[in-house]
């Protein structure tokens, strides 16, 4: 099991990574698209990361519910698999941003991807919590 709990924590911080850095990586290709009005190389960078790191959140998914899966579900693991469920929302709703930006539709101000990026790490950090303390 120390196997798959290893690549579980590997894919987790890849698609950290992406959940991450995605968001600010669009506020410097929407600047980027003021000035140039063509996808450049951060448009192309954003969307290969966010791509690559999807199939790492499947893998992640995967492997954490088959270490749930052996440990019985404990109490503490659904309060991490309804974060990780936000976590994805999020990741669905960065894949749309993504999506219009590779369209030149920059309808997001900078503050709000900012705002948006932050959520995420606060999301981030009941999980490590939930894990951490096991509460219940």
């Amino acid at each position: 099991m120390a196997w798959v709990k290893i690549i579980h924590i590997l894919c987790v911080m890849g698609w950290m990574t992406s959940i991450f850095a995605v968001p600010r990586a669009i506020i410097y290709w929407k600047r980027d698209w003021d000035r140039h009005t063509a996808q450049g190389p951060i448009g192309d960078l954003t969307f290969r990361l966010y791509r690559f790191s999807a199939g790492l959140g499947v893998i992640a998914a995967i492997t954490g519910l088959w270490m749930a899966w052996d440990q019985g579900f404990p109490g503490w693991v659904w309060l991490k698999l309804g974060l990780v469920a936000l976590l994805a929302v999020h990741y669905v709703w960065t894949g749309r941003l993504v999506i219009k930006a590779q369209r030149g539709s920059f309808e997001q101000s900078d503050k709000y991807l900012r705002i948006f990026n932050e959520l995420s790490v606060l999301v981030v950090i009941a999980i490590l919590w939930a894990v951490v303390a096991k509460p219940f």
